[in-house]
């Protein structure tokens, strides 16, 4: 990959597609689901499961892999859609989206999904989990790394700013945060409705590692997840990405932005011609 940088990046733009188009494909079966989420953390994931970490996906439990934590366990159609993707969930499960018995339910539940790693239903605890399985990923001597996505609106929980001050207690260098900041969360404009900011210096005065890109261009999502990973300082890493909600589909990008982007049921079609139009451009 390194000797072909074009050709990967052409790559990561295809993954990223079609963990969008895969998460569209999902909405549609249930005429519903985080899909502004899922469209604007899609560039993130395509970095995360196909430059960034290791796993097997026909051995989705192996000891070795790398653990992808999804704090904000609404976003599940997103990781879902990386999931299969990445071949660790079959492409025909996608019609089972939401549905009686399936291992794809809307809240990410890791008793029922390859690939799942935690449960994530109650908001905050991504982090507070991620903190213990580093601990415990070290007193192995294990070389994994523990990869954990959480919302800008979590930061509104003090769990996470404890797991914050405890990660930099223990100099964790094998947690990789990553904070979506779409500035959204239920009650409104996350940066309204608790002020975070500025998140940058928080975090650094925690003992963090801390990078700020664009969530949505790949290039600099890249950048900021070798860095994280090949940082000498022995502390934990966070990656703050700036992103956009609907991302990918422009009719959506322009919609009234709330936590629950309103797709109708004429517009999931459309939503799919908008994103390969723009894959072809």
């Amino acid at each position: 990959m390194q000797s072909n940088p074009l050709g990967h990046k052409v790559d990561l733009a295809e993954r990223a597609y079609r963990i969008r188009r895969n998460a569209l494909k999902m909405g549609e079966v249930q005429g519903q689901g985080y899909i502004g989420q899922a469209l604007d953390i899609a560039d993130v994931l395509a970095v995360s499961y196909f430059h960034a970490m290791r796993y097997r996906p026909e051995d989705p439990a192996w000891e070795e892999r790398d653990r992808f934590l999804l704090s904000n366990g609404h976003y599940a159609i997103a990781l879902y859609a990386a999931l299969i993707e990445a071949g660790i969930i079959p492409e025909e499960e996608l019609e089972t989206y939401g549905s009686d018995g399936s291992r794809l339910p809307m809240s990410g539940m890791a008793s029922y999904t390859p690939g799942m790693e935690m449960s994530g239903g109650s908001l905050g605890l991504g982090l507070t989990i991620a903190v213990g399985m580093c601990l415990g990923l070290r007193r192995k001597s294990s070389a994994a790394r523990v990869y954990t996505l959480f919302s800008d609106g979590e930061l509104d929980e003090g769990s996470v700013w404890e797991a914050i001050m405890s990660a930099g207690h223990w100099k964790l260098d094998n947690l990789i945060g990553i904070v979506d900041v779409n500035n959204q969360q239920a009650d409104g404009p996350s940066t309204q409705v608790l002020a975070f900011e500025p998140l940058v210096d928080k975090l650094e005065a925690f003992g963090w590692f801390v990078q700020r890109v664009d969530g949505n261009d790949l290039d600099a999502v890249v950048a900021a997840f070798d860095a994280a990973r090949n940082h000498a300082a022995q502390k934990p890493r966070m990656i703050v990405c700036d992103t956009r909600m609907g991302c990918g589909v422009p009719f959506l990008e322009a919609r009234e932005k709330n936590h629950f982007i309103r797709v109708d049921a004429h517009e999931w079609q459309l939503a799919l011609e908008a994103l390969e139009a723009g894959r072809t451009q």
